[in-house]
């Protein structure tokens, strides 16, 4: 858990908070959703294992909602099909399936023995980030490479820009680029993904965010170390050259930080912002927070850049500023990086940053807001890696082996790439029962060793129903 000292400093917010005027009934004035990108189940309880050595410790295993959530795209495609031909069904019970096959998956780590049929159905027809993070913040399924883009190639509307539209302010904070899938699904719109210059020019453009913070920095590269001269395509996470010095020259909406120091005068609320109300934080490091690195083990972290606990509520201290509420996005992006490379030290090191920006949210509610106000919804894009215990090889599903706090837990790597499991979902706070009237009976999550209530799932699209929900909006018609 973060220490008292240290919450004490990062809720040194000012802004009271303030009841909602709307002119429609909503149970909720904030919605934060929180984003572990990439965390199948047995990467959340390595990281209890390894913070705690038993699990049921973390803040978000006290909320009210714990469940589950399907994360399929509409199609695997790159671009719109305009059609329905090859699109992803999901069907739970195919997950389950322990019948022992002889196939081999292909990754780009090498290759993973098939072991079982409900393996190979788990490392099929996966989402990416785009289409998940469209799920999430359009609640439309779309094709994989999309962002807030149709799979009949048109323009969708997502929940920022309908808590803008509803007087609330925005904000997306990610551990990677913020005009990375996950965190631009929250701001902006493109048919592919990687036309990453375009979306950081949209994103600095159209002002619609209050809020935006993460990675990218074109003066930095991927160990924390200045870049004297870089070329242009280091700018191309930041909008390009052009858009990078209006930004710096203080030519836009937004006030621009950059330095650790002035995260964390953002998040004890002593930031001047020069007069400007809204801001980007572009931390200094061209990839992520820490996982890029050199080594691929625990420590000697990066001490030039914010953890994500201060960007998250430095972000909250600027955003429950706007007296009719906000939304707020929070992505650990580089849990999904981790996992790609089968790094488990590096997860279980992202997870648990992330796990205490829950815990800073969880903390600045109970202090500064109010479980009456606030929704917070804690889940994951997608899976990624299968990671699961050593015998996972003979006991389809088995968990990861708890080897005490401080000590990494016994694994296997089953991918090295998404996957199409069902992952956790937790949810606390006013709408957050949204999720229980929305979920469907699943017995099968009963391999997991989740209590019985839990054993049901939501869909992706849900969370962009339940915000609206809690935000008392109505969806315009498609």
């Amino acid at each position: 858990m973060l220490s008292c000292q240290r919450l004490a400093l990062l809720l040194g917010v000012s802004a009271a908070l303030v009841l909602p005027a709307s002119a429609q009934e909503a149970p909720a004035k904030n919605v934060i959703l929180m984003i572990t990108d990439g965390a199948s189940i047995e990467t959340w309880r390595a990281a209890s294992y390894y913070r705690f050595g038993a699990l049921g410790h973390e803040v978000y295993d006290d909320f009210d909602v714990k469940l589950f959530a399907s994360t399929y795209p509409l199609n695997t495609e790159r671009e719109p099909t305009m059609t329905n031909e090859g699109a992803v069904t999901f069907d739970p019970a195919e997950l389950w399936a322990a019948v022992p096959t002889e196939t081999v998956y292909e990754g780009s780590l090498g290759d993973y023995q098939g072991y079982f049929v409900g393996y190979d159905y788990a490392r099929h027809d996966y989402t990416d980030s785009a289409a998940a993070g469209t799920a999430l913040a359009s609640g439309q399924k779309t094709y994989n490479n999309a962002l807030n883009w149709s799979n009949t190639d048109t323009q969708l509307k997502h929940i920022g820009e309908y808590a803008v539209e509803s007087g609330r302010a925005l904000g997306s904070i990610s551990s990677v680029q913020w005009s990375h899938a996950t965190p631009a699904a929250f701001l902006g719109h493109n048919r592919s993904r990687n036309n990453y210059e375009a979306l950081g020019q949209e994103i600095i453009g159209s002002g619609l965010a209050t809020v935006v913070m993460g990675t990218g920095h074109p003066y930095f590269d991927q160990n924390g170390a200045a870049v004297a001269a870089p070329g242009d395509k280091a700018f191309r996470y930041v909008g390009g050259r052009e858009a990078w010095a209006r930004l710096a020259n203080g030519e836009t909406e937004y006030k621009l930080i950059e330095s650790k120091a002035d995260f964390e005068a953002l998040a004890a609320g002593t930031l001047d912002m020069g007069g400007k109300e809204k801001l980007i934080g572009t931390a200094e490091n061209a990839a992520t927070l820490q996982f890029n690195r050199p080594g691929v083990a625990m420590g000697d972290m990066l001490d030039n850049v914010p953890d994500l606990a201060t960007m998250t509520l430095g972000a909250i201290a600027l955003l429950s500023q706007d007296e009719d509420g906000f939304f707020l996005m929070v992505e650990g992006g580089a849990v999904d990086w981790a996992a790609h490379a089968n790094n488990l030290p590096r997860i279980i090191e992202e997870q648990i940053d992330f796990n205490e920006a829950v815990e800073a949210v969880v903390a600045w509610i109970e202090a500064k807001s109010s479980w009456d106000e606030t929704l917070v919804i804690i889940t994951t894009d997608h899976g990624n890696g299968l990671l699961q215990g050593p015998n996972s090889d003979e006991v389809a599903y088995a968990p990861v082996i708890n080897q005490g706090a401080g000590a990494l837990p016994l694994v296997r790597w089953n991918s090295d790439t998404h996957t199409r499991e069902l992952v956790p979902l937790y949810a606390k706070g006013a709408g957050a029962d949204f999720f229980l009237d929305a979920a469907t009976p699943e017995p099968g999550l009963a391999i997991y060793d989740v209590a019985e209530e839990s054993r049901q799932y939501v869909d992706n699209t849900d969370v962009f129903r339940a915000a609206m929900h809690a935000f008392g909006l109505t969806e315009d018609a498609r």
